[in-house]
């Protein structure tokens, strides 16, 4: 039987993998019944129904896809290079690494460096966009966050506030 879609055939191998690993994890916890859920219960069900999904899937890869089949293309190593940075640039600045010896610079500038470091991953980004999507980002999270939800975190760095 041959593959009609082998992003479908990948993808629903994924899905089964991880939801496979999600209901075997969730028997370290107490499962529990539908009555009386345990810790486990939630995480043990829904990885259940992700395999179930995924093998789904797998199965329509081999009965449907398009005229002459579905491939795989290159890996994309740009997006993801530049996805990961951003949130690790995000999560730095944020709340600083004191190992390294980076203060907190706060909840605009990381917003402001996640949203710069993230529009690399697409070819011929605009850092015009990218600085006027920021601006919008940072201004939402400041009165989502701060303002209507009273969270306590560093919002500027610290060498500018003292």
């Amino acid at each position: 039987m041959a593959l009609a879609s082998q992003k479908d055939f990948f993808s629903g191998l994924m899905f089964t993998a991880v939801g496979g690993a999600f209901a075997w994890g969730a028997r370290e916890y107490e499962i529990g019944e539908a009555a009386r859920m345990g810790p486990g219960y939630f995480p043990f069900v829904l990885g259940i129904l992700l395999a179930i999904l995924g093998m789904v899937i797998m199965f329509k890869s081999f009965t449907s896809g398009p005229p002459g089949g579905d491939r795989i293309g290159a890996f994309a190593w740009r997006p993801m290079v530049f996805i990961l940075g951003a949130n690790l640039a995000f999560g730095a600045l944020l709340a600083g690494v004191p190992a390294l010896g980076l203060p907190a610079f706060g909840l605009v500038v990381a917003i402001y460096a996640l949203v710069v470091i993230a529009s690399f991953a697409r070819p011929g980004a605009s850092l015009k966009e990218s600085l006027i999507l920021a601006t919008i980002l940072a201004v939402g999270c400041y009165v989502a966050f701060v303002y209507l939800l009273k969270l306590q975190f560093p919002v500027w760095p610290a060498f500018l506030t003292n």
